[in-house]
C-alpha cells in the first residue's frame, strides 16, 4: 500500500475512535440527566404528594390565602429551610457516598433526624427515605444494597444520585425542583389554587432555586435547622381537626 494511503487509513481510524469516545461521553451525560429528572419527578413512589410541610396548617391559620401568599410562603421556605438544611445535607451526603465515607453518612443522617422539630416532620423524612430505598431495590438493587441502616429522605436521595455522572449543582437543582413541584401541588389542593396559578407559583420558585442552591454549595458552616414558625405550625397540624396532608 502506498504511504499516502496508509496515512489516510490511520487518520480515519483515529477520527472514528475520537467520535466514538465523544458519543460515549454524551450518552453518559444524557443518561445521568434523565436519571436526575426521574429522581426529581413527583411520580416517584415515595409519597411526597401526601405532605404539605406545614403549608396546610398555614392555610388553616389564615397565613396563606391565595397565589401571592403561596409564592411568598414557599419561596421563604425554600431559602430558610431547604437551602440551609436539606440541600447542604444532600450535597455533603453525595460526596460522602462517593468517597465511601460511611461515618460521614451516619453523621448526616443522624443530624437530619435529630433536627426534625415535630413528630410528623420526622415521620415524613423517615417514610420517604424508606420508600426511596425500597424503590431503589426494585430498579437499582446494587445501589440500594449500600444503605447500611434506615436513611432519611435527603440522605437516601443522595445515595441514588451519587452514582450519576452529574455535578453537585445539577443534583441539588433537581432535588429542589422536585420539592417545589410537590409543594405547588399541595398548594393547589390546600389553598386552593387553579392549575394556571399553580404554574405561576412554580415559575416563581424555579427562579429562586439557583440562589438557594448557590447558598447551599457555598455554605462554610454545617447545615442549620431553625424555623420556629414552621415548627409551631407543624405541631398545630398534628392536632388539626380536618386535614388533607400528613404534614
Amino acid at each position: 500500500m502506498p504511504p499516502a494511503a496508509r496515512t489516510a487509513t490511520v487518520t480515519i481510524t483515529i477520527t472514528a475512535t475520537a467520535m466514538d469516545t465523544r458519543t460515549r461521553t454524551t450518552t453518559t451525560a444524557t443518561e445521568s440527566l434523565l436519571q436526575l429528572m426521574w429522581l426529581a419527578s413527583p411520580a416517584l413512589p415515595v409519597g411526597g404528594f401526601s405532605y404539605s410541610e406545614g403549608l396546610e396548617a398555614a392555610v388553616d391559620a389564615g397565613l396563606v390565602a391565595g397565589e401571592a401568599d403561596s409564592a411568598r410562603w414557599l419561596a421563604a421556605q425554600l431559602h430558610l429551610t431547604l437551602a440551609r438544611a436539606e440541600l447542604p445535607i444532600v450535597h455533603r451526603a453525595i460526596r460522602a457516598w462517593r468517597d465511601g465515607d460511611l461515618a460521614r453518612v451516619t453523621e448526616l443522617n443522624d443530624w437530619a433526624l435529630r433536627t426534625r422539630e415535630t413528630s410528623e416532620l420526622r415521620q415524613q423524612t423517615e417514610q420517604m427515605g424508606r420508600s426511596l430505598v425500597e424503590w431503589l431495590k426494585a430498579v437499582q438493587p446494587a445501589v440500594a444494597a449500600r444503605a447500611p441502616f434506615p436513611l432519611c429522605y435527603p440522605v437516601a436521595w443522595a445515595l441514588a444520585a451519587a452514582g450519576l455522572a452529574c455535578a453537585p449543582r445539577d443534583a441539588l437543582q433537581a432535588f429542589a425542583f422536585g420539592w417545589a413541584e410537590n409543594m405547588v401541588q399541595a398548594a393547589v389542593r390546600a389553598v386552593p389554587l387553579g392549575q394556571s396559578a399553580g404554574q405561576r407559583v412554580l415559575a416563581c420558585l424555579a427562579g429562586e432555586i439557583p440562589a438557594a442552591v448557590d447558598a447551599a454549595l457555598t455554605a462554610e458552616t454545617e447545615p442549620q435547622a431553625f424555623s420556629p414558625m414552621l415548627a409551631i405550625l407543624s405541631a398545630r397540624h398534628e392536632n388539626q381537626y380536618s386535614r388533607l396532608f400528613r404534614s
